[in-house]
């Protein structure tokens, strides 16, 4: 009787093991838990698209920071964290915009500032990339940063060409 609950009791540690496992592996581990719930508790696509520009602008900012105050600890490891952390919140905002189009929600004011946005990215990616200091320390996540940037960009300026403009109120009859 022993040997059998110390196994049922084993299997249900491992199976609620298993279940926190994956609740964790769903969470985005580049969003802060108040960025997570930001995102969650958005209540359009659209408003989810900025958050998650916000938070690429902002991971791209503290990257620029980085470099120019290098961490006494660690400092390879926050460059090259923050590089994907951007990357992901970019390709985040970049699902949110395809899926938008898929269901045909209005997602166009999303749409329009992933491509303002994801230009300015790419002129101080390219600027980090040809003038960067410690390039060696992050240049693979760099590329795929460059790389992510650019189709999002170039998804975004798909999307802009296929999704209508919302419809028009006219004043008076014809």
């Amino acid at each position: 009787m022993k040997t059998h609950m110390l196994a049922v009791s084993a299997l249900l540690l491992a199976a609620s093991a298993g279940f926190a496992h994956s609740a964790r592996a769903q969470e985005k581990d580049y969003l802060s838990p108040l960025e997570a719930d930001k995102i969650r508790d958005a209540p359009t696509p659209n408003d989810r698209i900025v958050l998650f520009l916000s938070f690429a602008d902002d991971r791209l900012k503290k990257f620029q920071y980085e470099l120019a105050h290098p961490s006494a600890t660690r400092h390879s490891e926050i460059l090259n964290a923050l590089l994907n952390s951007y990357v992901g919140c970019v390709d985040d905002a970049a699902d949110i915009v395809q899926l938008g189009r898929e269901k045909q929600l209005n997602v166009s004011k999303g749409i329009d500032l992933m491509i303002a946005k994801t230009r300015e990215f790419l002129v101080v990616l390219e600027q980090i990339s040809t003038a960067g200091q410690e390039i060696d320390l992050y240049k693979d996540n760099l590329e795929d940063a460059i790389e992510g940037t650019r189709d999002a960009l170039s998804d975004a300026q798909k999307a802009k060409k296929e999704v209508a403009p919302p419809p028009v109120r006219r004043k008076g009859g014809p």
